[in-house]
């Protein structure tokens, strides 16, 4: 996370607020002009245009990807967090599917998000960035969840977005981070940050990107509890027992190389010790030989 990405979001939110005026969304047409081909006559079109505008914005092109981007797919995790945030802003009417499937299956699928992204190997497309992050078919998010997730996302932003790096102020920031903290906490126990679920994948982005800040700002209160996992999630242990476990591997080994490596220094050591005494005896043979022919 950072400034930059930030100021994108707080935009679109300018100019397609996060809530509703009566009962509607407010959306002003000619911002997403490019997006909105059909109109954008309905709330799925609107919605619509909003998440392209973010992928074209983060992932358009190669050089987007790297400048942008800096190839930090985990943005998509934020894309996903403000479209289901604004999907769930009206009552779903159809109760055998949720808003957020809805979407991936009608419009998702579409054109707009399989052409190919030029000169970017790794992902095929939108929908390959969205599909290797996150299970849209799977209604894993409740309301409920997704707006705490959507405040802590805003919580965030608002710090990265208020935080002068050439003036540091961390008192300023402190309300905020206290506010982040707390919303955390209500998450942590819905959204494992080491589970598979989307909540669980959001959280963890959410976690990472406030103690990427806490490195700029150390007098921000930690979060609970959630270094110690977030360290093991990324070198790929699942517990604190597991580092330790991992760590006394790794350390057997080095332990085991050296060891050999001693024996066979020694053992080179003494060959080289051999060696080097038979060449004497051959001198001294040489020498003797000279003088009994003399």
């Amino acid at each position: 996370m950072d400034k930059n990405l930030c100021s994108n979001f707080l935009l679109v939110k300018a100019k397609f607020p996060d809530e509703l005026s009566n009962g509607e969304y407010q959306f002003i047409d000619e911002y997403f002009k490019k997006y909105c081909t059909s109109g954008c006559n309905d709330p799925i079109a609107k919605i619509n245009a909003g998440c392209l505008y973010f992928f074209d914005e983060f992932f358009g092109t190669s050089e987007l990807f790297k400048s942008v981007a800096k190839s930090n797919t985990n943005i998509v995790d934020y894309i996903i967090i403000w479209l289901s945030y604004m999907l769930n802003l009206k009552e779903n009417t159809n109760s055998n599917i949720s808003h957020l499937k809805h979407f991936y299956d009608t419009t998702i699928n579409n054109d707009k998000y399989t052409n190919p992204i030029d000169n970017v190997s790794e992902y095929k497309n939108y929908k390959d960035l969205i599909d290797k992050k996150h299970d849209l078919t799977n209604n894993d998010m409740n309301k409920n969840i997704i707006s705490k997730l959507y405040e802590a996302f805003n919580i965030l932003c608002n710090m990265y977005t208020e935080f002068d790096e050439s003036k540091p102020n961390c008192e300023k920031i402190l309300e905020k981070a206290n506010k982040f903290v707390e919303k955390y906490k209500e998450l942590d126990g819905n959204c494992n940050i080491t589970g598979k679920s989307s909540c669980s994948k959001i959280l963890f982005t959410l976690s990472s990107d406030y103690i990427n800040f806490k490195n700029k700002c150390n007098d921000i209160p930690p979060l609970p509890g959630i270094a110690s996992e977030i360290f093991a999630q990324r070198l790929g242990f699942t517990s604190s027992s597991s580092i330790a476990t991992k760590l006394f591997i790794v350390l057997s080994i080095f332990g085991a190389i050296g060891f050999f490596f001693g024996i066979s220094y020694k053992y080179s050591l003494f060959g080289f010790r051999k060696r080097f005494k038979k060449q004497q005896i051959r001198e001294k043979i040489k020498n003797i030989k000279k003088k009994m022919n003399q």
